[in-house]
């Protein structure tokens, strides 16, 4: 039978509806159609050559919960062939990717995303995350803001937030238990210079930056959610700021473009994250403080090292000296990107 006899004649695929027999599923579960169940075409491999659906879909309970695996956690091979050489051999893996070797290993971006994801779950779970109960100013000697200030700042967070946020649940209970509160809490202390609390007020002569440190001073905890959940949502911005500094060191390599170092710095941001991770549970396990130290020094600059020598073929020496300067430049990367943070929590 010819592809053109199974094209609908009203312009619109109803193969799968006219042609039940080979949708059923056998006793295996699994179906065993001769044609793509999703656009008719016949078959001629594992998958179909004009969707790209797979030839054969299962129908077991076993399948479904391996969709959803995937689904959440891109857990298939591409996963097992890629952290392993993530960790050992990270040169490698950068270069057969830049090299073309797409559909074997998960992409740099991906995983990336997904060891952010993990680093905030396993946060949550160990209790690393910003204080809950925001500074109110009820603490110590009563307010260092005054309620009203106070809730305007937390109403003004709350607007910023969907109603799926677990964040805005807290939000909504703190803001309630404030105005429940608001007819009895005492005014706020001054000082007699008139300033708020005890901090004497810090002026810059920038205005902008005034109001950040303003509302720092007014309700940290606040200002440190902000700051923690801006971290979670513009982590991706650690790429364009690291790529930079890593075309720096290969300037007058003309070979190597800005893809290559946007792969290599995502792969290494990548392998970083779940570092840090993978650092956070030990520690929650009760692991050395010493041994960790010991690993978060040593751990980063030999995979840096690593990566540098098989992503862009250097000698000893070139990825040495280029290492060393990589460690420096991190450094002013982690600082451009705290202050995009502050910068952020301060326009929020």
């Amino acid at each position: 039978m010819s592809e053109k006899t199974l094209a609908p004649a009203n312009g619109q695929n109803d193969f799968a509806s006219s042609n039940p027999p080979e949708a059923e599923p056998g006793a295996d579960g699994h179906t065993h159609e001769t044609h793509c169940l999703n656009c008719g075409t016949a078959l001629i491999g594992t998958h179909c050559h004009a969707c790209g659906q797979r030839g054969h879909v299962h129908r077991t309970a076993g399948a479904f919960f391996h969709d959803l695996l995937h689904g959440a956690l891109h857990f298939e091979g591409q996963t097992w062939r890629t952290l392993p050489m993530l960790a050992v051999r990270p040169g490698e893996l950068t270069r057969r990717y830049i090299d073309g070797e797409r559909a074997r290993f998960v992409s740099p971006m991906a995983l990336f995303l997904f060891a952010v994801f993990l680093m905030f779950a396993v946060f949550q779970v160990v209790g690393l995350t910003a204080p809950t109960e925001f500074n109110t100013g009820a603490a110590d000697e009563m307010s260092e803001v005054a309620p009203e200030e106070a809730l305007r700042e937390l109403r003004a967070a709350r607007a910023n937030l969907g109603d799926d946020n677990p964040a805005s649940v807290l939000l909504d209970s703190q803001i309630e238990r404030m105005e429940g509160q608001a007819g009895e809490a005492a005014p706020a202390n001054t000082n007699e210079s008139g300033g708020h609390g005890k901090l004497a007020s810090v002026k810059t002569g920038w205005a902008f930056l005034d109001h950040g440190i303003e509302k720092w001073q007014k309700n940290p905890g606040l200002m440190a959610y902000k700051l923690q959940a801006n971290s979670y949502k513009f982590s991706w911005l650690l790429i364009p700021l690291s790529v930079p500094f890593v075309w720096l060191i290969f300037a007058w390599r003309r070979q190597f473009g800005i893809y290559d170092h946007a792969v290599f710095v995502t792969y290494s941001l990548s392998f970083m994250t779940l570092l840090f991770v993978l650092l956070t549970v030990l520690s929650a396990a009760g692991l050395s403080g010493g041994l960790l130290a010991l690993a978060f020094t040593l751990i980063p600059p030999i995979h840096i090292y690593k990566q540098l020598r098989g992503a862009y073929s250097l000698s000893r020496f070139s990825a040495g000296w280029r290492m060393v300067a990589l460690s420096i430049f991190i450094l002013i990367i982690v600082l451009l990107f705290v202050n995009v943070l502050l910068l952020l929590g301060a326009l929020g």
